[in-house]
Order: structure tokens, then sequence, then C-alpha cells
């Protein structure tokens, strides 16, 4: 992994999820131009010492793009730029809408959105970071939020329930909430070691 953080080919972020996930102790958050790097880094891990110990409970892989409802609003947003690891937490999911959202017109989606974007505001704390997995794997998207703030979060997830674009959610687990954390940190921790 540390030859992987000094790559010039992805930008990498290293996540602990001991004590708040049962089924995942870390996570990497990987950003390439070219998916083949993942397939490098995983055989590499594969190789290592404790990669004989290690098992890939989840993979969610997608693209960045931009997004079609943002900079229709003011306040919301270029789209485009992904700016990983900003907060102490990062909330990650995989996030897939009914076929029927695909269905309603563009101006009836992007009334839905804007209210959606409205209801985010307030949320300075929490930054979002969509990337969109439409043919490459099981969802339509992954969202990540960073924010210092999991109570903030908390409101931001609850007020968005409320939303009318979110009787489209067909999928919205699992959810991964996950605290930025060196390896070296991370290796401290499966390892019991002070």
């Amino acid at each position: 992994v540390r030859t992987w953080e000094a790559s010039e080919e992805l930008i990498l972020r290293t996540y602990s999820l001991i004590g708040l996930r049962a089924d995942v102790d870390f996570m990497l958050w990987r950003i390439a131009f070219d998916p083949l790097c993942f397939q490098s880094m995983e055989a590499s891990i594969r190789r290592s010492r404790l990669g004989a110990y290690l098992t890939q409970v989840h993979s969610l892989l997608s693209m960045q793009r931009r997004s079609p409802y943002v900079n229709k609003m003011k306040g919301a947003g270029e789209g485009l730029e992904l700016l990983p690891g900003e907060g102490k937490y990062l909330f990650v999911y995989p996030f897939t809408k009914t076929r029927a959202w695909y269905r309603l017109s563009p101006h009836a989606r992007q009334g839905m959105m804007d209210e959606h974007i409205a209801a985010s505001a307030p949320f300075k704390g929490v930054s979002l970071n969509s990337s969109y997995s439409y043919g490459i794997d099981d969802q339509d998207f992954v969202v990540a939020f960073d924010s210092d703030y999991p109570q903030e979060f908390v409101d931001l997830v609850g007020r968005l329930r409320y939303t009318e674009a979110s009787l489209y959610t067909q999928r919205d687990t699992p959810m991964f909430t996950c605290a930025k954390a060196s390896i070296d940190a991370i290796l401290a921790q499966l390892a019991n070691v002070d």
C-alpha cells in the first residue's frame, strides 16, 4: 500500500472501520484514470504477507462525470471535482434509483433534485462526492460524504428522507462509516499494537 500511496497513477485514501462495522476492518478509497491500476494494486496486496489473511468483502467501482442536476441552482457546486479525504470521516454507500425515476421527464427529475440540493444546503460541514457506476458495477452510483461531524451527516440523511426524490431510491445499503487513518495506524489496530 505504501508504494501506491506515493504513486502518481492514483489517489489513495485509507480508512479504518474497526469497531464501526462488523464485516469490514478497513477501506481503501482509490481514484485513478485507469481501472487496471486497481487490479495491479489488489494483486500486490494479495502477494503481501498480510494478503493471505485478507478477504475483499465489498468493492464499489464507479467513474466520475458531471452531474446533470448541479449548476442549475445557485450554490449547487460544480459537480465534477472530486475532493477525497477532506474530513475525519467518510460515509460511503452504493446507490440505485428505481426504474420509475428514469421514466420521469427531465424537468420532473430536475425539480426533485433541486429540492434535494436545497435540503442539503444547511449542512455545510458535509461534502458530497458522487460517481457513476452504470454498466460497470451493480449500483447506479457510489455516494461518499466527507465530514468531521457524524451527527451532521445523520441530520442530513434524515432531512433527505423527506424529499420527493427519496421515493425513487431502490437501494442505499450497505452503509460504510469510515474513520480516516494512516495505513500504519490501521495495521497497528489489526495487530493490536500501540
